[in-house]
């Protein structure tokens, strides 16, 4: 693997590194901060107002990047990461706790740069294969996040934002000293008018061959949004988990969804086709949750994540799909929009699921998890009338990984 992806790769793990790390200690520290113990509102407030900030500056860190190159606007991400992880270890109040994640959303939008970095120095024939390695580096984040949090946090809350900080720097250090820019910059003067968060999407609409993805992508997106606002308050309601068991759980979840995406999609898509493989994926979550949702033992949510993992194999072929669709000067501009599509159902995810939690918490606490499969459900006639363009022979068997 070459240097640039060593460097992007090692920015996406830090990101879900710091998506993760909040989880398993997020409830306890927003007791500490309110002094309150019913902090389910202000769970799913807080994971919302990450998802707003991504959804502004998603498509205009893309824009950004289109016309001023990719590395700078890395490298300020990066550093502003490092700054943001240092502000929050200090937080004492819950407005400041509030004004960290959404600093922390800004930075992390810097993902579609990323993306676009990716798309710059990969030929079409093997995007499939590194948007694959692409969601992978976000499941070892997302394993080593939680397990961090959690671990950390059981000494102090604060601890782990200190180890994030420094991990970004560090990061921000080899991106300084090794990145090279993947695309000559446009040298014409900037429009302000393209930095409106909503002009991308306004344009995707007139794409109209990507508004099918950009919708499953939504879907999908919305979902993976329950386990990061209700995941800790549910295992601590129903299993009775402190922040290293919550944290255990996610990482393993993070193994499995690892692997599953950096061995299964080439194989998947070969066998079942793209559809196939995206559907296969819906199944295997939604068979997943409703055992999460009838579980009695904590064993069980262990067990099931073989399964669960599944979820993840077709979006690596819809992600190179999307990259099909227009051509390589708008590619950071997509990247943004799917960005920024994404950032959208991360802002009504938390709120619908933390609410719904809310209602149900005292009842039945796993009917959060049957809420989820109903969601899921909603993408299934899109998926099955998805027109899929057939690319190149050649093209199609390096798609599916062979």
């Amino acid at each position: 693997m070459n240097r640039p992806l060593i460097v992007i790769f090692t920015a996406i793990v830090l990101d879900a590194v710091g998506i993760g790390l909040i989880f398993p200690i997020l409830p306890s520290l927003l007791q500490e901060v309110t002094h309150s113990k019913d902090v389910a509102p202000y769970i799913g407030t807080m994971t919302a107002l990450y998802a707003v900030m991504q959804f502004i500056f998603a498509p205009v860190l893309g824009a950004l990047s289109d016309r001023l190159g990719r590395r700078p606007v890395l490298l300020i991400s990066l550093a502003g990461a490092a700054v943001n992880y240092s502000f929050l270890a200090v937080a004492s109040n819950l407005g400041m706790l509030l004004l960290g994640r959404a600093i922390a959303g800004l930075t992390s939008a810097n993902m579609s740069v990323a993306t676009a970095y990716i798309t710059d120095i990969s030929p079409e024939h093997v995007r499939a294969r590194r948007f694959g390695l692409f969601n992978a580096m976000f499941g070892i984040g997302f394993i080593i996040g939680p397990i961090l949090g959690g671990s950390l946090g059981d000494h102090w809350l604060r601890l782990p934002f200190i180890a994030a900080a420094m991990l970004n720097a560090c990061n921000l250090l080899l991106a300084f000293l090794v990145l090279p820019e993947s695309r000559t910059p446009a040298r014409e003067e900037i429009d302000l008018s393209a930095l409106n968060p909503l002009r991308p999407l306004r344009w995707a609409f007139s794409v109209k061959n990507v508004l099918p993805i950009i919708f499953i992508f939504f879907v999908f997106s919305a979902t993976g949004e329950a386990y990061g606002t209700c995941w800790a308050l549910w295992s601590s309601d129903v299993f009775q988990w402190n922040g290293l068991w919550i944290g255990l759980s996610l990482g393993t979840f993070g193994v499995c969804q690892t692997l599953a995406q950096a061995v299964l999609p080439g194989p998947a898509v070969k066998l079942l086709g793209e559809r196939g493989a995206v559907l296969t994926g819906v199944a295997g979550v939604c068979i997943a949750l409703i055992v999460m949702a009838l579980a009695t033992q904590s064993w069980m949510i262990f067990a099931i994540m073989p399964v669960f993992a599944l979820g993840g194999i077709g979006v690596p072929a819809l992600q190179s799909l999307a990259t099909r669709q227009v051509d390589e000067s708008q590619q950071g501009q997509l990247q943004g929009v799917l960005a920024s599509a994404l950032s959208l159902a991360s802002i009504v995810g938390p709120l619908a699921f933390s609410s719904f939690y809310f209602v149900v918490r005292e009842q039945w606490p796993g009917a959060i998890w049957l809420f989820v499969v109903v969601v899921y459900a909603i993408s299934v006639p899109t998926v099955l009338g998805l027109r899929i363009k057939t690319p190149a022979a050649d093209s199609a068997i390096e798609i599916a990984g062979v």
